[in-house]
């Protein structure tokens, strides 16, 4: 059956889309037009608007786009989404925000000591990773998915917690570098392991593990958080296999996979970023080292 039975709104979310316009409208203009208000603020760089745009782009295409209506039918869409939204667009947020704003942010009394403690690298890898996997235990998942504000809240929460784990390895500020070197590699590869347990058990489970995508009820509330409730009264709708050609087991796994998928990838395009600048630095401190040892002679 066609997505475009649920209508234009459920499919292309004209709300959502204007929000985040208004957003990029919002910081252009505080980076650019009215940046000589802000104390310290610095000229924006043509790859911070890029990456803050790309951010939006990408948050558009995976919460407004018909991926969205998607994820409540199908499992291993919900999944590309989980995997973008918490891996791929905070290090597009991360970058794309100037550095004279992050550094006022974090300077906020309120903000200071929570962003300080929730970005030391163990708190960051055990709270997101926690988090992430708890979302996924059966029981949580099938009540935060059919509840638009726990959906909302946990969503956030978790997508905070995403910031704070990348926070340690890719931070554009000097003064907030914690991990260098080697440490930054076993900090990627315990992030990978830590977030193993949760795909595992998606995948090797031998049977549908949720409701909201099993249960022709649970599954009707859950869809109901992001189509109109006159569009969802007017469809005679039984399940989610309308949509899927695939077993609900087979699209749980297929879910699972993706998922893993998209951490590796991820994963190994900043661990090959984080191996490469620690082998500069290692390259330009030998450089120095040799040129105090054997100093030019001048003639």
């Amino acid at each position: 059956m066609p997505l475009s039975i649920f209508g234009f709104r459920a499919l292309w979310s004209p709300y959502f889309f204007l929000a985040l316009v208004l957003l990029l409208i919002l910081y252009f203009l505080v980076t650019v037009k009215f940046r000589h208000r802000f104390a310290n603020s610095e000229p924006l760089h043509k790859k911070e608007a890029l990456f803050f745009s790309s951010a939006i782009l990408v948050l558009y295409l995976i919460k407004g786009s018909p991926l969205d209506l998607m994820g409540h039918l199908m499992f291993y869409a919900h999944m590309i989404q989980m995997g973008v939204l918490y891996l791929v667009v905070p290090i597009l947020f991360i970058y794309g925000i100037p550095k004279w704003m992050w550094r006022s942010f974090i300077a906020l009394p309120i903000v200071k000591p929570l962003f300080r403690f929730f970005t030391k690298p163990l708190i960051a890898l055990i709270f997101f990773n926690g988090l992430f996997s708890f979302y996924h235990i059966p029981l949580i998942f099938d009540v935060i998915k059919v509840d638009m504000t726990l959906h909302t809240v946990y969503t956030i929460i978790l997508f905070f917690f995403a910031i704070c784990m990348w926070w340690p390895l890719i931070t554009p500020l000097p003064e907030q570098q914690r991990l260098s070197g080697l440490k930054k590699v076993g900090y990627i590869f315990a992030d990978g392991i830590l977030l193993t347990p949760a795909c595992a058990l998606i995948i090797f489970a031998d049977a549908p593990m949720y409701a909201t995508y099993s249960d022709p009820h649970a599954w009707g509330q859950a869809l109901a958080l992001c189509v109109p409730t006159g569009t969802l009264a007017g469809l005679n709708l039984s399940g989610p296999e309308m949509f899927n050609s695939m077993s609900l087991l087979h699209d749980q796994q297929l879910g699972g996979v993706i998922m893993k998928i998209i951490q590796e990838i991820v994963y190994g395009y900043v661990l090959a970023l984080v191996f490469f600048e620690w082998y500069r630095k290692e390259q330009s401190e030998n450089e120095a080292e040799n040129q105090l040892m054997n100093p030019r002679t001048v003639e």
